[in-house]
């Protein structure tokens, strides 16, 4: 059966490439082995429907719903206003704004194309207005996008989570610190370019301003708060805590801010609903290929051949983030997880790393991966709404990968900075 579906892997490897829809790809060469194999069709629909059938997988639509509410409600304006007046003053103002508003923004809607596609819309067009240039504003939205699916809550790692059976609380309480770290090291460099640009700067506020800025935004950065205290108290699940998070960005939008009209509530469902869809064809085909792959013992004979060539942890970890980044190029975040998880989960559990410093570290890595082409699908978002050509937006990305990666190697070669704050807040 190892030699069958290694035949079907290769053609399936093959025929993505011919531009069929991924979901649809992975399906196929599932229900190809299970033909070949002798084994009932009756099990192809039901791996489906248990995969489908998920409480925590359930916080996926709603993360992404309250995203879009977001965008609509007057809350991200909020968040990018407020930014601006902490760190505007200093060289490259705005771009160190981009950066922190990124980081408070991670603390509500966990997705990377979220934050590109609706924050990233208002930080380029502030920047472009002040003479920032088109692709430096493109490509750092771009790059500090990445944070995040790192900072708790995070749409990938509840992915992860799910597929690899590790918990939730423990991944999102992983990517706080190193989320942190990506964004001070971001800043580092861009006051490096802004320094060698001589790019501007807003004169340094009063405390007037600074109140002002807080008082309007106080409600949109509650929302943080409210998830963390109340997901880390034992309050809430992380599913429920997605359900609270609509409910309160609709409360702002509706109520508060007076942003938001009912009238946008179908077509924000709608695209919602868009997107869910084509998340859960992705986790249900990948779900019954990886049942494909245990069966074939796939991931066993790959697992033994890493453990043959890694001498370590350490060599093993080392090996997964080049095969991660180098996958990051070409695949999609999410198909690549869960794809990869089935076969490198397991190898890692065998050498005794740490699954939530694995999940960090595997997440981390296909972050990196939306803003490397030729498939970097963030640089496309920042491109369009920048209205800047593919090519222009990734020469500009290329210094502030530099940092991301450093973060990288960091969280890889010492485990505490992805374990240390679970360990603390949970006991693990």
């Amino acid at each position: 059966m190892t030699a069958l579906m290694l035949a079907i892997l290769a053609a399936w490897f093959v025929a993505i490439f011919l531009g069929p829809p991924l979901w649809l790809a992975m399906a196929l060469a599932g229900w190809a082995f299970l033909a070949l194999a002798g084994i009932p069709d009756l099990a192809l629909a039901q791996r489906i429907a248990k995969t489908a059938d998920s409480f925590p997988l359930l916080a996926a639509p709603l993360f992404i719903l309250m995203g879009n509410v977001m965008n609509s409600a007057g809350i991200t304006q909020r968040i990018f206003a407020f930014a601006s007046v902490c760190v505007g003053w200093m060289r490259g103002g705005l771009c160190h704004a981009n950066i922190v508003a990124s980081v408070f923004f991670a603390g509500t809607s966990g997705s990377a194309v979220a934050d590109a596609g609706g924050l990233g819309t208002l930080e380029i067009k502030a920047m472009t207005d002040e003479g920032y240039p088109p692709d430096i504003a493109a490509a750092l939205t771009a790059s500090s996008a990445t944070i995040g699916p790192i900072i708790p809550p995070s749409l990938p790692m509840i992915i992860y989570g799910v597929s690899a059976e590790t918990s939730i609380g423990a991944l999102f309480l992983a990517g706080v610190v190193p989320g942190l770290l990506m964004a001070g090291a971001l800043m580092v460099m861009v006051r490096a370019i802004a320094v060698r640009l001589d790019l501007p700067r807003h004169p340094f506020p009063g405390a007037a301003d600074l109140w002002r800025a807080f008082r309007r935004a106080f409600w949109a950065l509650l929302l943080p708060v409210i998830l963390f205290a109340g997901l880390f108290g034992g309050v809430f699940t992380p599913t429920e805590a997605a359900a609270i998070s609509v409910a309160y960005a609709l409360i702002l939008g509706l109520f508060v801010y007076r942003e938001f009209r009912w009238v946008d509530l179908p077509k924000i469902v709608l695209a919602t609903v868009e997107t869910t869809g084509v998340v859960m064809a992705l986790v249900m085909a990948a779900a019954l290929l990886a049942y494909c792959l245990a069966l074939s013992q796939v991931p066993q004979a790959a697992g033994a051949f890493l453990v043959q060539l890694a001498a370590s942890p350490l060599v093993f970890l080392l090996i997964v983030n080049v095969i991660l980044l180098a996958v990051g190029c070409f695949m999609e975040a999410l198909a690549a997880m869960l794809i990869l998880i089935p076969i490198l989960v397991p190898t890692a559990m065998k050498l005794g790393i740490d699954p939530v410093h694995f999940g960090l570290v595997f997440v981390l890595n296909l972050m990196i991966g939306t803003i490397t082409p030729p498939v970097g699908v963030v640089l496309y978002v920042t491109a369009k709404v920048a209205d800047i050509s593919f090519e222009r937006v990734t020469r500009a990305t290329l210094p502030f990968l530099v940092p991301l990666v450093v973060v990288l190697v960091a969280v890889t070669l010492w485990p505490p900075l992805a374990t240390w704050l679970p360990g603390l807040v949970l006991g693990r």
